[in-house]
């Protein structure tokens, strides 16, 4: 096939970015033809397809600056011209969607289908039925825009500007569920949770299809050199970004009144330093900062369990994923597609935001004995990159009853 791969930024700035990318990957070592397209940016990898990315556009700056960056928006100026040009001379059979509202446009779904290519669009937020993409307010999950369309207006929850809630609303408004059904012929969603979000949203469950996120060659073959079931030390961990609605509040609250618990936090973000100075003496919570992906494997694969703490509505954490696939079990928080990913033989589950259920969930999981080879084998077959590819493939042909798992 002939696939164009399309999200708003090329280069590893989030999970959307790292799954897109995984995707190009997979595709061309299996024979495909892949083309990518993004926006304009400094950080993005050098590609050979970047003469047709559309300029970088900023919502911040003078009122041209954001004037641009609106018109982008509605899916006007050069964003049409260059995905045109681009269709045009790939002529893809499939053009696979992922993060493109508001640097790029929505509007590259109706070019794409006006030109009869399959359009595929995977979902790593909630944009179609949250304007504000994160189903939060004021740090706690929120339906409100699942019953009220001018929520993101009323609650000024799109970064707590009335303006920036206004221009989400006109996007939504632009770019509602009848338009973007009608250009898009599958919506994959990553786990069963944004799934029942979509259909509460209003959107048709003919057109959700679920597939899981997967783990790529590199750190699957890492972790299969490495062997699961050895090398474990007496510490748990948290990977990922240090942020409000990671909940490491409720982590870091819970482990220092847990003194027989040591507990390593991998990773950087806009708490670090204020978590530092918090616990900065606590002596059974070391920070490590920031470090690669594959050191991040490395992390999870020598502690015995990972916890993910969040209090927000994850959809399908690559976190979660990959610690499973190095066969480390996971303490998860029970919110969105988290407790999806764990069952009884993989991990525990507990209350979000709950400091005793979060120390009680943990106590337990630390005290067991985990089979970890058995973890790492059953979830190399289920996120493995083989699996992923067969049913993405299935999408891609229109052949899929991937609705439900």
């Amino acid at each position: 096939m002939r696939v164009l791969q399309v999200n708003k930024f090329y280069y590893p700035r989030g999970g959307d970015c790292v799954v897109m990318s995984g995707t190009e990957k997979m595709l061309r070592d299996r024979g495909h033809d892949v083309a990518v397209m993004a926006m304009r940016y400094p950080d993005n990898i050098e590609s050979s397809w970047q003469r047709y990315f559309p300029a970088e556009v900023s919502f911040g700056g003078g009122v041209s600056a954001m004037w641009r960056a609106f018109n982008r928006m509605m899916g006007r100026g050069d964003v049409v011209e260059c995905c045109e040009r681009l269709l045009n001379d790939f002529a893809p059979d499939v053009v696979h969607l992922h993060n493109i509202h508001s640097y790029l446009s929505p509007v590259v779904a109706r070019l794409a289908h006006e030109r009869g290519c399959r359009v595929v669009w995977t979902l790593h937020d909630y944009k179609l039925v949250c304007p504000s993409y994160s189903m939060l307010l004021n740090g706690v999950p929120c339906e409100r825009c699942l019953t009220d369309a001018n929520a993101v207006v009323k609650e000024r929850c799109m970064k707590g500007s009335l303006v920036a809630g206004i221009a989400a609303r006109i996007e939504s408004l632009r770019w509602n569920r009848r338009v973007l059904e009608a250009v898009t012929d599958a919506f994959v969603c990553p786990g069963n949770f944004m799934r029942e979000m979509m259909i509460k949203g209003g959107f048709s469950a003919d057109k959700l299809y679920v597939l899981h996120n997967f783990i790529d060659e590199e750190r699957a073959s890492l972790i299969k050199e490495s062997k699961p079931s050895v090398q474990r030390g007496s510490h748990c961990c948290y990977v990922g970004r240090l942020s409000h609605e990671k909940g490491v509040d409720t982590l870091l609250d819970a482990v220092k009144s847990m003194p027989d618990i040591h507990l390593k936090v991998v990773g950087g973000g806009a708490l670090e330093q204020t978590y530092r100075e918090r616990y900065g003496k606590c002596r059974n919570i070391e920070f490590s900062g920031q470090c690669t992906p594959v050191e991040a494997v490395k992390h999870v694969m020598s502690a015995r369990c990972m916890v993910i703490p969040s209090v927000w509505y994850e959809n399908n954490p690559l976190s979660v994923i990959e610690a499973l696939c190095a066969g480390t079990p996971v303490v998860g928080a029970h919110i969105g597609g988290i407790p999806e990913l764990i069952d009884v033989t993989s991990g525990v589950t507990f209350t979000a935001g709950d400091v005793k259920s979060l120390s009680e969930a943990l106590s337990g999981a630390m005290a067991r004995d985990w089979d970890n080879a058995s973890i790492s084998t059953a979830a190399l077959a289920k996120f493995g990159i083989e699996n992923h590819y067969r049913r993405l493939m299935a999408i891609y042909s229109a052949h899929s009853i991937l609705t439900g798992e």
